[in-house]
């Protein structure tokens, strides 16, 4: 069976990972009433087409912190890419280089910064959860050397939020699923044995000692432009954009870290509103149509990321699975641009949807 959309692949992936790593992808925080939120508040917001354009010729292509890539559709970080497949995160850098767009590689990559960068064939950020001073500086400059373009903080992750689902199953990680970056340092072995975010066993204290008046030393480790994920307020986009960041993504982790929140794209809106015009706004969670990413753009997007169907992808035929996933998206956004009269990302405005609260 050929998956015609990411709910096809989703199925089929359920079917061949393991019962333990489908939860893991699969879970999120508390009742889970914010991943549900996600989605159903995307679905709520309606489009309003337009006809008699010529859209003929379509362009697709979009700018970000200066890289071009093919559309508007990026592939997020997300740690434990080999607990599905073993070419983990290699395969999904080489499937976003093969189409033309953009990947972030996690701090909790089971392959080494390095190690992704010697395979990919596009664009690249690097994503960094803080610990401490020493491995932050120690990735960031490692991910410079290596020809990396940003660097993309998360920030809401202050301390671990076990999901019931891996306390229920006794999720632990395996050797090798994680950290491929510290293989080489012994020295940080303690490190690896606390955990990461995401697992039900982690934790250290999150990101102590970085607050926003210190992001003016995370941007001079390395000179790249600085990525806040995680944004969820206009008060934290407004402070990314004081001290100095370059981009924010509207994020709330897919809903694994803390339930009870506004989806992301219910507070994309404000967000662009009060700082898209001193950095550029991206969006996660929830993202599994086109139609989900014009909406994103029409309400102050400039692009989105793509989380949990890189994983469906994976599972069911690596590589190539990544690329079908973001293959789908990109020609149901095409789809969706043609149908609203669009024929370039500047055109997509805010006439093209309504929202609930003006029906």
């Amino acid at each position: 069976m050929n998956p015609v959309s990411l709910f096809d692949l989703e199925k089929m992936a359920k079917q061949v990972m393991p019962h333990n790593s489908w939860e893991f992808v699969d879970a999120a925080s508390g009742d889970e009433i914010t991943k549900r939120r996600n989605r159903t508040a995307f679905e709520d917001i309606t489009i309003n087409p337009n006809f008699l354009i010529d859209v003929g010729h379509r362009d697709l292509s979009v700018e970000v912190l200066g890289e071009k890539i093919a559309f508007p559709i990026m592939v997020a970080p997300a740690g434990g890419q080999r607990a599905v497949h073993p070419d983990g995160e290699q395969a999904t850098a080489r499937a976003a280089g093969s189409v033309g767009t953009l990947y972030t590689l996690p701090t909790s990559s089971g392959y080494s910064i390095e190690e992704v960068a010697e395979v990919a064939t596009g664009p690249l950020w690097f994503q960094i959860y803080h610990f401490n001073d020493l491995v932050t500086e120690l990735l960031v400059t490692r991910a410079k050397a290596a020809g990396y373009k940003a660097i993309c903080l998360t920030i809401d992750t202050p301390i671990g939020s076990p999901k019931e689902r891996d306390v229920r199953n006794d999720m632990v990680r395996r050797p090798g699923h994680f950290w491929g970056s510290l293989r080489d340092r012994p020295d940080l072995a303690a490190l690896r044995e606390v955990g990461i975010p995401d697992m039900a066993d982690w934790s250290p204290p999150g990101y102590a000692g970085l607050t926003w008046d210190r992001l003016g030393w995370l941007k001079d480790l390395t000179g790249l432009p600085l990525i806040i994920k995680g944004v969820r307020t206009v008060g934290d986009a407004i402070q990314a954009a004081e001290y100095g960041a370059d981009a924010v993504v509207v994020s709330n982790h897919g809903g694994r870290q803390l339930d009870g929140t506004r989806s992301s794209i219910e507070t994309l809106p404000e967000i662009a509103s009060a700082v898209g015009d001193r950095l550029e706004v991206f969006l996660d969670s929830g993202i599994r149509r086109g139609l989900d990413v014009l909406k994103a753009i029409a309400l102050g997007a400039r692009a989105v990321l793509m989380g949990r169907p890189l994983f469906w992808g994976l599972a069911v035929n690596g590589e190539a699975g990544v690329r079908t996933a973001l293959d789908i998206l990109r020609v149901e956004f095409d789809r969706a641009m043609a149908y609203c009269g669009r024929t370039r990302i500047a055109d997509i405005d805010r006439s093209l949807v309504t929202l609930p609260s003006e029906l």
